[in-house]
């Protein structure tokens, strides 16, 4: 199956509308939260891009963000007032082909700098939602194979993994354009926001030894997700990922892939499920119980809340880290 985002039910995106224009003002307040103040005046689409934006712009900035804490950022729909406070600040950061809405309104805004976390880094496809084990296929599952590989090839632009920000190394990377992105735009202030970007490098630098480090002998190196967000950190650290769902996290597996994941779970010495804090845990604690696997938090990082096993992204990735140590067996 490749990993493909599916169309939103309208009932989706009407409740997803609702619950933004209902949390606004709990995150812009009034126009002057977004713009025309006398700091360089960033909008964040999410928790990610908000946190680059904090820690590299210091004192000299005010963030706001469009995704509400809580909030699963990847159907985010926008108010008109969300999209006009974009058109009054001094640069937005985002990350483009996660959230569409954004993408639009960022398309139609006239914010003069436009910050593409995409573009500061090299995304990459990765693939299928399961890794292959070898199995023999009938000529029936061959030839869907054959037909999705097509549609593959067609929409290819469309399966490349937006969930840069939990490999350390390319959340660096994206610092450091977004850093150079600020010091153009307010040049003033550009010496501090190359000293907060270094700061901020040498964490992450540290965050990724480690995890070199936690994650370099383990018994098993196959983690189950609720979704496939994970890719990159697991080609970081040579892991392999299975996710329940694709890039989607409120897709609905088949019945078959649960079946295929017992059955993988038994073969690689698997003995947790993942799950997250923003999306429903039912399927991964449904399949946890049938396989007789433990359930633990994996967090992507989405959105910082109060379930949220620390206060910012280093302190969550550190105890990602551990959750990982303790699922795979690190010696």
């Amino acid at each position: 199956m490749n990993v493909r985002r599916r169309n939103i039910s309208g009932i989706a995106v009407t409740a997803a509308a609702a619950l933004g224009l209902g949390t606004l003002s709990a995150c812009s307040g009034d126009s002057a939260a977004a713009g025309n103040t006398d700091k360089f005046d960033v909008v964040a689409s999410f928790y990610p891009m908000q946190y680059l934006a904090e820690q590299i712009g210091g004192d000299h900035v005010n963030v706001t963000t469009l995704t509400e804490p809580g909030q699963e950022p990847h159907d985010l729909e926008l108010s008109a007032k969300q999209t006009a406070q974009m058109g009054e600040a001094d640069a937005v950061l985002y990350l483009k082909s996660l959230q569409p809405a954004v993408d639009e309104a960022v398309g139609q805004s006239d914010v003069k700098t436009k910050i593409d976390a995409a573009t500061l880094t090299k995304l990459e496809d990765h693939g299928n939602v399961e890794h292959d084990h070898g199995h023999d296929h009938g000529g029936e599952e061959h030839a869907a194979e054959e037909h999705s590989e097509e549609a593959h090839s067609e929409e290819e632009e469309h399966a490349l993994d937006p969930h840069v920000w939990l490999d350390p190394v390319k959340y660096a990377e994206i610092a450091e354009g977004v850093a150079s992105a600020f010091e153009k735009a307010d040049p003033d202030n550009a010496a501090d926001y190359r000293k907060n970007a270094d700061a901020l490098t040498k964490k992450l630098a540290d965050l990724n030894t480690a995890f070199q480090d936690g994650l370099a002998n383990t018994d098993t190196k196959v983690f189950f997700t609720n979704h496939a967000a994970f890719g990159y950190l697991a080609e970081r650290y040579g892991l392999t990922q299975e996710a329940i769902n694709g890039l989607d996290p409120e897709s609905e597996p088949s019945p078959a892939r649960i079946k295929e994941l017992q059955d993988e779970a038994k073969a690689d010495g698997v003995t947790t499920v993942f799950y997250e804090t923003l999306v429903s845990d039912k399927t991964a604690k449904t399949l946890a119980k049938d396989a007789g696997l433990k359930t633990d938090v994996l967090d992507p990082l989405e959105g910082i809340t109060e379930k949220s096993k620390g206060d910012d992204y280093i302190a969550v990735m550190e105890s990602n880290l551990k959750a990982l140590e303790a699922a795979l067996g690190a010696k």
